[in-house]
């Protein structure tokens, strides 16, 4: 993938983002990026609001179409395909675990969950550990053939022990890198290597 299409690749993925995070995601200087997102500014393929970036609708769609020349050979790749395909596995007992974090089962009815039961709330982050460390060797060997995806197993496990050592925030909130936030960039970033779109 070339310097331009990477960075529009970690922008679509990070979506109104400031050019550090869209650097941290793409593995590059924030200075190149900068560089490269006032370019696209400048010619009409991204817009910008108060230092965040987004891809124009136009500029995705033709990202969308390089694709598969770009990601051709991860998607020919055997053993990828079968570390996405063990992700997307994890990923369903993923959301159940966040559906769990934000509402309570209360006579049959989901309610939102006020986080007042402590002990309901450190079994989800039990099982948020559980999750972690099955995931962790399907990271390495998504990360084994393609470097950059280091940066999410990084960013999942500062998480989790942030969540672990008492600042429940970091399991979903997202105004952070927590933990259902880097997983939910990851699934994106993952089903567009693949050339899949996200089931809701």
């Amino acid at each position: 993938m070339n310097l331009r299409d990477l960075v529009f690749h970690a922008t679509a993925i990070k979506r109104h983002a400031p050019a550090e995070a869209i650097a941290a995601i793409a593995g590059l200087p924030a200075e190149q990026v900068r560089a490269e997102l006032a370019a696209a500014v400048a010619t009409g393929r991204a817009v910008e609001a108060r230092g965040a970036y987004a891809l124009t609708p136009l500029a995705g769609v033709a990202l969308h179409a390089r694709y598969p020349r770009h990601f051709a050979g991860l998607r020919a790749d055997a053993e990828f395909v079968s570390a996405y395909e063990a992700f997307e596995r994890i990923n369903i007992a993923l959301k159940q675990l966040i559906t769990d974090w934000q509402t309570l089962d209360v006579g049959g009815t989901r309610i939102a969950n006020d986080h007042r039961d402590k002990a309901h709330d450190a079994a989800v982050i039990d099982r948020l550990g559980g999750l972690h460390e099955q995931a962790e060797p399907i990271l390495v060997r998504l990360a084994r053939k393609l470097p950059r995806l280091r940066y999410y197993a990084d960013k999942l496990l500062a998480a989790l022990e942030a969540a672990e050592d008492g600042d429940h925030e970091w399991v979903s909130d997202i105004r952070r890198d927590s933990y259902h936030t880097v997983w939910f960039e990851l699934h994106e970033e993952v089903l567009r290597i693949m050339g899949r779109e996200r089931e809701e």
